[in-house]
């Protein structure tokens, strides 16, 4: 037993490291999950607005695919290192859907003048200002409740062997 709580705590990673993979990781399924919502026509938005500064053919092909999916991971890693320092240790599930609230409101309200190709929120459609939120609150969500979770489960674990070691 005691060999099993030496291994767990070797191989367990900080929350600011989890952090890290966890904005990577929602930066990358977010943004596949932003083309697959492009793609069916639920959002007039594609992921590849990020790349409007830059011409070239290789923009539309897989080069701009990959580049597109990598620039989204390593923002996110920076808006799941925010969350971390500013909400990992709010418990509740509302705070991370919030935080997917206040990105949707930056983008689309504050930073839509700087950003080519991204519009007004209301010059929009219904169906894709809805879309748009919807994935906003799953992606804040997820980015929330994962550094939150993380952050209590050491936590857990430090009064754990806290104890033990008195």
């Amino acid at each position: 037993m005691e060999k099993e709580k030496e291994a767990v705590i070797k191989y367990q990673m900080s929350v600011l490291k989890l952090a890290c993979v966890t904005g990577f990781v929602a930066g990358v399924f977010g943004t596949l999950f932003g083309f697959f919502l492009h793609y069916f026509n639920f959002t007039e938005i594609s992921p590849k607005v990020i790349l409007t500064p830059f011409s070239g053919k290789w923009t539309d092909g897989w080069l701009g695919f990959v580049i597109t999916v990598l620039l989204y991971g390593l923002i996110s890693i920076v808006i799941a290192l925010l969350y971390y320092m500013a909400l990992r240790k709010q418990k509740s599930l509302i705070w991370g859907a919030l935080y997917g609230a206040l990105i949707f409101i930056i983008i689309f309200l504050v930073l839509y003048p700087i950003i080519p190709d991204v519009k007004w929120l209301f010059r929009y459609p219904f169906n894709t200002i809805a879309t748009e939120l919807g994935f906003f609150l799953l992606y804040g969500l997820f980015i929330g409740y994962s550094i939150s979770y993380e952050y209590e489960e050491q936590s857990n674990w430090s009064n754990v062997e806290q104890k033990q070691g008195q």
